[in-house]
């Protein structure tokens, strides 16, 4: 039997997070351990039970007791949550307190809490990222570096150290320090941003669009916007964004399971709700002097969301809106992505011009829907063999079964 990929990302984040509280920063591996031992227990008990009815209550249940096993065993042979030490050395304390730590509220907390610890002042933002993608969104490392688009030996040593310097802090982060949150909130977005992102078009072995991962990154904002001092304008936008890509995922696959061309979605399919509540949550965002990436990137899917088809889409405000969101984090993606636009509104073209000038192929080295950009120009502008020979090197990339049959399907256009 095996468990489901998505009931292991959600349940390890939050069971690491109050087995930390618990154990104590300095404690991360032996946390991670119990909450190892949890799935390893239910994959021994489901097998011949088969899964409970309430799979993530028996997880949290299996991890409660081990931990209390664990304080009891350990107590006395090392430290564990300085302001819970003489709670969980008395028995008389002991149980009261660990119950209290896996009351859903608190876990919640714990959730929140755990994402700005793994902020601290010492890591750089990059290092800061990949800690909450690995141990809140759970996270493989060969995920994470394609989140950011870098060798898998790359991001293991970069986790390696942030590890060591988050495990060295003495306590977990207070989210009541409202100076110190704002500080660390844009590495938070930042992560819960790559966490939708590769739900959206990651680069997962097993599928290209994981709407369970769009899903969490969703609950993890809106767990933002509860908490006062991360009510603002930037995470109302970012809130937007993941609303409007979110509502378009049931036009990104079609009936029989197939990649779906933006040109090609039954735009019927999209969820007029999610457009709603992108806009409310827009309009929220529209306060203060500051304009940040999201607010940027959120414009841009609405111009799409709310366009009546593909050829009525304001190409030309889009391309405009690039422009600004390269001026505030110029990455390859969003150059390619501007080009692209820039195809819609001038012509295959002049894009692959703009492509020539400005994207930077070698940092796009892994990202099959480079070649597959370069492909769909070359296709439009009539040049099929050098586009087949596109889509081919685009194939060659493929993440997943589901992007090897959309590139096959493309080259076969070209033939």
């Amino acid at each position: 039997m095996e468990i489901d990929d998505h009931l292991f990302r959600r349940e390890s984040g939050r069971m690491v997070a109050a087995l930390t509280r618990i154990f104590g920063v300095h404690n991360l591996a032996l946390a991670e351990d119990v909450v190892q031992d949890a799935f390893c227990r239910a994959l021994e008990v489901w097998k011949f039970r088969g899964a409970p009815e309430n799979p993530s209550a028996w997880l949290m249940a299996t991890a409660k007791n081990r931990a209390l096993d664990v304080l009891r065993r350990e107590r006395t042979a090392r430290t564990f949550a300085p302001d819970l030490g003489r709670l969980v050395e008395s028995e008389w304390t002991l149980a009261a307190t660990v119950e209290e730590m896996f009351e859903p509220g608190a876990i919640r907390d714990e959730e929140l809490r755990m994402m700005f610890s793994c902020c601290p002042p010492r890591l750089t933002e990059s290092g800061q990222i990949a800690l909450i993608l690995q141990l809140v969104c759970g996270f493989g490392i060969a995920e994470i570096a394609g989140a950011f688009l870098l060798p898998a030996e790359t991001i293991k040593k970069r986790l390696q150290r942030s590890r060591k310097v988050l495990a060295a802090s003495k306590n977990l982060f207070d989210i009541g320090d409202a100076r110190r949150f704002s500080a660390r909130l844009a590495a938070v977005q930042r992560a819960l941003y790559l966490l939708f992102n590769e739900g959206y078009h990651g680069a997962s072995a097993q599928s290209a669009v994981r709407a369970d991962l769009c899903r969490d990154a969703m609950r993890l904002v809106t767990m933002l916007l509860e908490h006062s001092p991360s009510q603002v304008p930037s995470t109302y936008a970012l809130a937007a964004l993941m609303s409007f890509h979110a509502a378009r995922l049931p036009g990104r696959v079609d009936e029989s399971g197939r990649l779906t061309l933006l040109v090609d979605q039954d735009r019927s399919r999209w969820d007029r709700a999610l457009i709603a509540q992108g806009k409310r949550l827009l309009d929220l965002s529209a306060t203060g002097q500051d304009v940040s990436e999201y607010h940027v990137e959120a414009a841009i899917a609405f111009k799409h969301v709310d366009a009546p088809s593909f050829e009525a889409t304001e190409w030309d405000a889009i391309v405009e809106l690039y422009d600004r969101l390269l001026a505030i984090r110029p990455t390859p993606v969003a150059a390619l992505s501007r080009a692209i636009a820039i195809a819609q509104a001038e012509g295959p073209e002049r894009a692959l011009d703009e492509i020539a000038r400005t994207v930077d192929a070698t940092q796009l080295a892994g990202f099959p829907f480079y070649p597959a950009t370069l492909g769909d120009l070359e296709l439009r502008r009539g040049d099929r063999a050098t586009a087949a020979a596109h889509f081919r090197t685009a194939l060659e990339g493929a993440r997943n079964q589901m992007e090897r049959d959309f590139f096959v399907q493309r080259v076969s256009e070209c033939e």
